[in-house]
């Protein structure tokens, strides 16, 4: 089963929806609407990409580019980032400026908490 957005009143009517159902609460929908609001959320993001042109233009290419990232979807400071790692505040800042480079601990750390695929970390180690 799949879900396609053909116009951009379909685009607002299917955020509308996403809305609605998130707003229900997870504990509360059905597997149906569980399975329904995945579909709807994969959709809106191909549309975004595609036809908005909200895409971002520039993949992010090191490790600390792809962490901003991340802490900015999840609005996360890298103080908050540290304080869940369980590391010092000047550590994250060093890794993040380049000025040190990631040891085991922040990969595993940012992998586990900002879902960063592992073979990415890896690559870019």
């Amino acid at each position: 089963m799949s879900y396609e957005i053909k116009s951009k009143k379909h685009y607002h009517e299917t955020m509308v929806a996403i809305y609605n159902l998130m707003n229900k609460g997870e504990a509360n929908l059905s597997v149906k609407e569980v399975k329904d609001l995945s579909l709807m959320t994969v959709a809106a993001e191909q549309y975004e990409d595609e036809v908005l042109g909200l895409k971002p233009k520039k993949q992010p290419e090191t490790i600390a580019e792809l962490v901003e990232v991340k802490l900015f979807e999840k609005r996360m400071t890298q103080a908050n980032l540290a304080d869940e790692l369980g590391i010092g505040k000047s550590k994250v800042s060093e890794i993040l400026s380049g000025k040190r480079k990631p040891d085991v601990p922040f990969l595993q750390g940012v992998h586990k908490l900002l879902k960063i695929d592992a073979d990415f970390l890896l690559t870019h180690a």
